[in-house]
């Protein structure tokens, strides 16, 4: 019996992406032993912290790097960072900013909830979200003309859940932050190529470290050595909640070193396409593939239900999937359209077979 059967759970198959309700990655055995060698042995916790670090510059190309819980505590810290710098004082009155600069502003569309709302995470940090322009339309002006003298950064959000027209471009942003002298911040929470955010020429950006990286629950912030310097700092201020272990930091430091992205693969695009021919030819299925709506190098099957013809709409189906033995979870984040889609990086080829099998059984074509 495994671990979570002895808790009365039933591991599941995530079909849905590296998703942090589904327990983020399944951990290669390189860096499982790295966290079991981590966990037998005491270290200094700083020196731990400033040695990862240069691991995260290197696979960065940042001047410095600091390890965190997860990317949605790297907002946080980055955000307390701009704020207090590494005046213990400052740390240690937040997130009370005691008159200094505070504001961060975002693009409307931007202001998203990514299993919690963005505004509380630079809440956490001590900041106000100052949202510019409208959810469909944000210009240069609309975010210049947020500028005040209370702006603490600016924040930029590269990912699915946000509104991808209508915005003014990251280097826009970055433009008119060095204009005004104002920090950029960006989260990349999920994105999948390392190197192309920091060199943008933002002051800090921040990665989950337990989705394309492969590592445990985890993330960082990775920018200049400054802004970096201060971040750690936050570790004996609102990041005292947040810190994150030896282990953990082991883990994803070995994550780090051997993740690379595939660039010339096709991203599941062909594997994705014969499991959509396969599902499609079920009652009130159609098939297709379509590539990640961010533009990450990840290709989905996408179902679409015609609820008549197969008895149920998508929500029904995948709640089915779901209560069931083993429990299928999809990508349903368009399952209000009749769309439900298959990620294809955390399914192995067992798992597919075995989501075959069940969508069949539950839509009477076993």
């Amino acid at each position: 019996m495994g671990v979570y059967e002895e808790l009365g759970l039933q591991p599941a198959i995530n079909a849905s992406g590296k998703m942090t309700a589904l327990g983020g990655s399944v951990l290669d055995d390189t860096v499982v032993a790295a966290m079991g060698e981590a966990a037998r042995s005491h270290v200094v916790m700083d020196d731990l912290l400033r040695a990862a670090g240069q691991v995260i510059a290197t696979a960065t190309g940042a001047e410095d790097g600091c390890p965190t819980t997860g990317a949605a505590s790297g907002v946080a810290i980055a955000v307390a960072a701009v704020i207090a710098g590494t005046d213990p004082a400052r740390i240690e009155s937040l997130p009370d900013a005691g008159g200094r600069p505070d504001e961060v502003i975002l693009m409307k569309g931007h202001s998203v909830n990514f299993g919690a709302p963005v505004r509380q995470m630079i809440a956490l940090g001590g900041g106000r979200a100052t949202e510019a322009g409208s959810v469909n339309k944000v210009s240069p002006a609309h975010l210049e003309g947020a500028i005040s003298e209370r702006t603490a950064a600016l924040l930029f959000i590269q990912s699915h859940h946000t509104v991808h027209k209508g915005q003014i471009s990251l280097a826009e942003m970055i433009t008119i932050g060095k204009r005004h002298g104002i920090p950029v911040i960006v989260d990349a929470a999920a994105e999948d190529d390392l190197r192309r955010w920091p060199a943008t020429g933002a002051d800090l950006v921040v990665f989950s470290g337990g989705k394309a990286v492969g590592g445990p629950a985890s993330g960082f912030v990775c920018g200049t050595a400054p802004l970096i310097e201060a971040c750690r700092a936050q570790y004996s201020g609102i990041a005292r909640p947040m810190k994150v272990g030896k282990e953990t930091v082991v883990g994803l430091l070995q994550a780090l070193r051997q993740y690379g992205v595939d660039r010339a693969g096709d991203g599941g695009r062909a594997r994705m396409a014969r499991l959509a021919e396969k599902l499609g030819t079920l009652p009130g299925i159609t098939g297709s593939v379509e590539q990640d709506e961010a533009g990450r190098n990840i290709h989905r099957a996408v179902l679409t239900v015609d609820a008549a013809e197969a008895g149920r709409d998508a929500h029904t189906l995948a709640g089915e999937l779901a209560a069931g033995a083993p429990p299928v979870y999809l990508r349903d984040h368009q399952a209000a359209t009749g769309r439900l889609s298959v990620d294809p990086r955390p399914v192995t080829a067992e798992e597919e077979e075995q989501l075959v099998h069940r969508f069949a059984s539950i839509l009477g074509a076993g």
